[in-house]
């Protein structure tokens, strides 16, 4: 039986896409839809950066391009985005933009490092309420940068910042944008079940633009931004003295920018993964994210990543393979190259009744009902997750959900640690350790045994345990020291020939069994100093 993931109101099937001429069809009006989607975010996110909308403009194209082609999986969209974009405004503003250039190269050079190392598949440490809030927290991010359309052009635009600083619209351009908005949201809504030839959004997109076209709407249109008129990016050394001092001053932007950068495209990747049920490579995106960043600083563009709105587009519109991305960027530069004079003319309401739709298919909103259901920690990272990724930006909001729930289940698992006591026929008293020990639950693991009342023989079994780290080895030396002070004789049995190597002052107590476990402990096997002393 053939199964569908539901997303929005289309259907995704699952397995590998082939190559059809039908699928390469819906590939090249996707690419167009994401590149009409990508024009005013590009802009807006350079206003943001403090450049010009061309520098925005040739970062789309270079990262959408390059990342299409090399990336770890077909159907993710990249280009120039505002997470790195609110680093880069302090960076443009105290130091200029060639500044940036050559941060973004740096930025390149350090993400290519990520990926030949392999630091990739560490994205599958981040746990799923980790995933949920940043589904959520960006979805909302989204939904609030469309509000900045809800602007009319004035004083900002002179001062460098887009139509975000105007006015806000009221009256008849306020309803009248609503209204242009609705009807593209219904549109997309509506257009799957008429026909699937054209994606939904396109469809949207182009009747709302012949509407106010053909009769002459008064309405906030794309050439309101920015003229998006340009030639080819030319390839352009970044004009910064190479010394230590300008190295001091881009460094630690690059590393910020570069974090961010793979934390939100791996997190993509993931999530196109579970829509499209393709599987990718972390350490191939890392590699093209890198690739893509380092090209685009020696052209004239401020870097970029993965998009989650525009990569939602292309799922959305049936995108599945390269040639979806591929042609996002060629038709983006055709936009700059020859196109500028129709593109802006295409009114913003409808790209802001696309991003809307994006906003809902993208949302969990399966999540606000599990917030009752699932663990009250997995509920809380949940919302931590989002609130940060609103209020600040997702690379914090991440890490702050991983730690929150790494401490979270270090804490469970440290309450877990116990022991069944019992006494043998010949007096001795035995503590079956159950549980994980580890840095965690050694102090309670410590604090389970009667040291002065015990009997002379103490048997202490580790067959339902796991000595997980060097703090378990030395709260294990803790209590054999503390017995051998009261001069009782205790017996360690089923550890591991790791803890026999390196229980160094109790090595005398371990008892060797056939039926001893064999795991590796997360220690440093360089390091044998303090209670553990010289190995």
């Amino acid at each position: 039986m053939r199964t569908t993931t539901r997303f929005g109101d289309f259907s995704i099937a699952p397995g590998e896409v082939k190559l059809t001429p039908s699928q390469i069809r819906t590939d090249l009006l996707s690419g167009l839809t994401v590149a009409l989607a990508l024009v005013p975010e590009a802009v807006a996110f350079a206003f943001v950066a403090g450049v010009h909308p061309l520098v925005g403009l040739y970062a789309a194209f270079m990262v959408g391009l390059i990342t299409a082609i090399f990336g770890g999986r077909p159907g993710m969209i990249s280009g120039a985005t505002g997470a790195l974009a609110v680093v880069m405004v302090a960076l443009v503003a105290q130091h200029g933009v060639e500044y940036l250039f050559a941060t973004v190269v740096l930025m390149g050079l350090l993400q290519v490092f990520a990926g030949v190392m392999q630091w990739g598949k560490f994205i599958r440490l981040v746990p799923h309420p980790v995933m949920l809030g940043f589904v959520n927290g960006l979805a909302i991010v989204i939904f609030l940068a469309q509000l900045t359309q809800f602007k009319v052009p004035g004083s900002a635009e002179a001062s460098g910042h887009g139509m975000a600083g105007g006015e806000w619209l009221t009256g008849l351009p306020l309803y009248l944008m609503l209204g242009l908005v609705g009807l593209t949201m219904v549109i997309i809504w509506l257009s799957p079940r008429v026909t699937r030839l054209i994606p939904a959004p396109l469809a949207g997109i182009g009747i709302v633009a012949a509407i106010v076209i053909g009769f002459g709407l008064d309405v906030p249109r794309v050439g309101d931004l920015a003229s998006i008129e340009g030639g080819l990016p030319a390839f352009h050394i970044p004009a910064v003295p190479l010394n230590l001092e300008t190295l001091q001053i881009i460094l630690p932007y690059a590393v910020i920018l570069a974090a961010i950068g793979l934390i939100e495209s791996l997190l993509t990747l993931n999530l196109v993964g579970d829509l499209t049920k393709q599987r990718g490579g972390a350490s191939q995106e890392c590699i093209a994210q890198g690739v893509a960043n380092t090209a685009t600083g020696f052209f004239g563009g401020m870097g970029g990543c993965a998009m989650i709105g525009q990569s939602m587009i292309n799922v959305k519109s049936g995108g599945r393979t390269r040639i979806a991305g591929v042609s996002a960027a060629l038709f983006l530069l055709a936009f700059i190259l020859v196109g500028s004079s129709v593109i802006e003319l295409i009114p913003l309401a409808a790209l802001v009744g696309v991003m809307f739709m994006v906003v809902i298919g993208t949302f969990a909103w399966n999540s606000l009902k599990i917030l009752r259901k699932v663990p009250l920690t997995d509920a809380f990272v949940i919302v931590l997750v989002t609130v940060v990724t609103v209020m600040e930006d997702l690379a914090v909001a991440v890490v702050v959900g991983v730690i929150v729930s790494a401490l979270a289940y270090a804490w469970n698992n440290a309450r877990r640690i116990h022991a069944k006591v019992y006494e043998t026929p010949e007096g001795a008293r035995v503590y079956q350790v159950q549980g994980p020990l580890f840095f965690g639950s050694a102090t309670g693991f410590i604090e389970m045994f009667n040291v002065e009342n015990d009997p002379r023989e103490v048997i202490v079994d580790f067959a339902d345990s796991r000595v997980v780290d060097q703090s378990a080895l030395q709260a294990i030396e803790a209590v054999a020291g503390k017995y051998e002070e009261l001069g009782k004789r205790v017996q360690l049995r089923h550890l591991t020939h790791d803890c026999h190597k390196l229980l160094t002052k109790a090595g005398h107590l371990i008892v060797d069994s056939d039926d001893d476990p064999d795991y590796e402990i997360a220690t440093d096997y360089g390091v044998r100093t303090g209670i553990l002393g010289e190995h």
